[in-house]
């Protein structure tokens, strides 16, 4: 009797070890993606998704991660938790440069698509204006980081003249509205949230900052390209169809945003006015973040073409459009 238990418990044991097996194995050829909470930046992600662009090109796409900044993504990537990600261009050149994390661009996910938004009551009409008050970012090193100090830069004026300070942008409109701060910059839909919501109104649009600058992007981490090039590229090629769908179904995105960000129709409509979807990175322009987050001490580089020509890799991307 004893031997037929024993027996028996053997033979569940098996049995679990091979469904353990079988799903290890499963999760293994899944490729494990992230992105940023709410953010319109990275519609492309959502509209494959939705679509059913990974699962054209034969792909398992498992969302590993939802994040509220760049940072904690690159965080996710830096813990293997992460094949790949959208995420600001900015944070992910941080993470890399500084040893944090080992990933690589493949493709751009948008350009502009920010903005600097004071309350609605703010008597101000100039950055200059602003003088003395709190200002929010993301986030230290992010693209909205960036480009707030390079309007400051612009308009003749020093950091050590505002009082800036990190809130996540979920929290950004809540802050405003209690005023908390004067104003914050942050990647769509919150500026036209503010806007819609009677809280705050755009200063400036990140195109005047900085025209046609990249922003969100699309990255691979480096073992999972060395190792699954095919799927990384299958990817790539998903966030292409996702893109131009963006672009040529302009109606068809807008229920694909709002369930994705939680937004009203207004807003969603007032903040794909302010971002542009495309592909296609422009090395020179990662070049001066580069020369931004060196001359800032974010990182260190010796050779920031030389760290651009590795770190961005549009191989993938450039085989896909030839065909």
């Amino acid at each position: 009797m004893k031997k037929k238990i024993s027996i028996l418990g053997i033979v569940f044991l098996l049995i679990t070890l091979g469904v353990a097996i079988r799903s290890s194995a499963a999760d293994l050829k899944s490729v494990r993606i992230g992105y940023l909470q709410n953010d319109i930046h990275q519609l492309a992600c959502w509209v494959a998704l939705e679509k059913g662009f990974y699962t054209q090109e034969g792909l398992e796409v498992k969302v590993a991660g939802i994040f509220k900044a760049g940072p904690e993504l690159m965080s996710a990537f830096a813990a293997g938790a992460l094949d790949m990600g959208y995420v600001g261009i900015a944070p992910a050149t941080a993470a890399v440069a500084n040893k944090a994390a080992r990933v690589v661009v493949l493709a751009q996910a948008n350009s502009e698509g920010s903005a600097l938004v004071i309350r609605k009551d703010s008597p101000a009409q100039t950055l200059g204006d602003l003088k003395g008050k709190s200002l929010a970012v993301p986030g230290h090193s992010t693209v909205q980081d960036f480009l707030l100090r390079k309007a400051i830069a612009k308009a003749q004026l020093t950091d050590q003249q505002f009082s800036i300070m990190v809130i996540k942008p979920p929290e950004m409109i809540a802050a405003l509205r209690n005023k908390d701060i004067e104003g914050f910059i942050a990647w769509e839909p919150f500026p036209a949230k503010a806007a819609t919501g009677d809280v705050g109104r755009v200063l400036s649009p990140s195109r005047e900052i900085w025209p046609d600058h990249p922003c969100c992007v699309l990255a691979a981490d480096t073992q999972f390209l060395g190792s699954r090039p095919e799927e990384a590229k299958k990817m790539v090629r998903a966030h292409v169809r996702a893109t131009d769908f963006i672009n040529q179904h302009p109606k068809e995105i807008i229920p694909i945003a709002l369930k994705y960000t939680g937004m009203d129709e207004k807003t969603i409509l007032q903040a794909l006015k302010n971002v542009k979807y495309a592909y296609a990175l422009n090395r020179e322009a990662e070049k001066e973040y580069v020369h931004f987050l060196s001359q800032w001490k974010f990182i260190k580089v010796e050779d920031g073409s030389a760290f651009v020509t590795r770190f961005v890799n549009l191989q993938l991307l450039n085989e896909i459009l030839k065909k």
